[in-house]
């Protein structure tokens, strides 16, 4: 079977990404979202394997000594964290695994996986993003401008990725990223057994 691709993204909050990532999850059937494991209280609404798997401190600390993530952080006072068996499950199973992580979790998984694929998406200009952020209406001052703090931080790391994308238009961006996922498949790498058995048939005819 063919091997899944392991796919990052990152992106400052109001970007766009969660939409572009909803949509390919819809219509690409072998992309796959690699859900998180975090030691934070259900949202209203969120479902545990869904959203993420929810797991008390303890548990999360007791993977952490058996070396079970992939990354994982300390974000204000909860951790967050991928699960390394999910994400060789998922490949193994020939689906791409879309990974949701910050800069820092990037760079983690790029030390340990550097043929996965790395992809940031940019806002247009830090003014777009103030407006999309403000003109969202469902945060408060403070969290906006701390978003916006962390985006001038986190910006500066998108020339560490193999791609980078600037959603200014939603439809584009969605199409650039499905496009460079569709290229990264052609890549003899994620089907080996099918070229050599090709190759095989030439070298039999000569």
């Amino acid at each position: 079977m063919e091997r899944g691709q392991l796919i990052v993204i990152s992106a400052p909050s109001g970007t766009g990404k969660s939409t572009i990532l909803h949509r390919l999850l819809h219509e690409d059937p072998l992309c796959q979202f690699s859900v998180s494991h975090t030691t934070r209280a259900p949202r209203p609404g969120e479902k545990d394997a869904i959203d993420y798997h929810f797991v008390d401190r303890s548990e999360f600390e007791a993977m952490i000594a058996a070396d079970k993530f992939l990354e994982y952080a300390d974000v204000h006072g909860n951790y967050y964290g991928t699960s390394l068996r999910e994400v060789l499950r998922g490949q193994q199973a020939g689906k791409d695994l879309i990974l949701d992580i910050d800069v820092a979790g990037a760079r983690i998984v790029k030390s340990k996986m550097p043929d996965a694929l790395f992809v940031f998406i940019l806002p247009p200009s830090f003014a777009q993003l103030s407006a999309r952020l403000y003109g969202r209406a469902t945060d408060s001052e403070s969290t906006i401008e701390r978003r916006l703090r962390n985006a001038c931080g986190e910006v500066q790391a998108a020339l560490e990725y193999d791609y980078v994308l600037v959603n200014d238009d939603l439809d584009m961006c969605f199409q650039q990223l499905q496009m460079l996922i569709r290229c990264e498949r052609l890549k003899p790498a994620r089907n080996p057994e099918k070229i050599k058995e090709i190759l095989e048939s030439f070298r039999q005819s000569e």
